[in-house]
């Protein structure tokens, strides 16, 4: 029988890790989780209760009420006070501020038992910025998505067009950078690859590529093989 896995993906913003991440877990029928959207949650009740980011214990409470229904496959839902809030948490400037809000100690201690009741079902796709530095240190397989952020802009501006959002490119890269730099040079759990992950460059790859030889590996590890590579 094949072993259920523990599998991360993380990467900056555009790097195309949300869209291979679904594809993958549906693609294996594992469970995805999609952390990126817990602390966006927190920073969308933010905004909401007029809560400031620099108060680190008001924050750290909002997390009290945020809650995952935990499925197989398909799109990750986000609960606050039980009420799905998934489709308000996909604009930029609640990204910016989950930026801020993913730095704040009592944030992500109120945040990780939650991410980690997932790794006891097991099959799972975890994905987000540190999952196979911190949260699932141990994971099976962990993938690092990368791509230089002229290919991430183009890639978020047409995600945010496509939703029928008004974007303009050039703020979008400058987004971008901001939150690359908040990400890599936060002193709690910053943005960078596991030493064991493999490290995929997504500019000018297609999906359909980058999720088969995901699939690969994982196949390949599930089957008792050897570290991915």
């Amino acid at each position: 029988m094949e072993r259920r896995l523990v599998i991360t993906v993380d990467g900056p913003a555009g790097s195309g890790k949300s869209t291979v991440s679904r594809i993958l877990a549906k693609r294996v029928s594992y469970m995805y989780l999609d952390t990126g959207l817990l602390y966006r949650a927190v920073a969308w009740q933010a905004m909401q209760r007029g809560v400031f980011i620099t108060d680190d214990e008001a924050i750290g409470k909002l997390c009290d009420g945020v809650t995952i229904p935990l499925k197989t496959g398909g799109e990750m839902r986000v609960l606050v006070d039980g009420k799905d809030v998934s489709a308000k948490l996909r604009t930029e400037e609640i990204g910016m501020i989950a930026s801020s809000v993913s730095a704040i100690p009592a944030v992500r201690e109120a945040l990780l038992p939650l991410q980690r009741s997932a790794e006891r079902q097991g099959g799972i796709v975890a994905e987000g910025r540190d999952m196979g530095t911190v949260v699932f240190p141990d994971a099976d397989v962990k993938f690092f998505l990368d791509a230089d952020v002229d290919e991430r802009a183009r890639r978020r501006h047409l995600q945010l067009l496509e939703d029928g959002k008004n974007a303009n490119r050039g703020e979008v890269k400058r987004g971008l950078a901001v939150r690359d730099h908040q990400d890599t040079t936060r002193k709690i759990a910053p943005l960078k690859p596991a030493g064991d992950s493999v490290v995929i460059d997504t500019t000018g790859l297609d999906i359909a590529g980058v999720v088969s030889k995901m699939a690969m590996i994982v196949e390949e590890r599930a089957q008792g093989g050897g570290p991915a590579s």
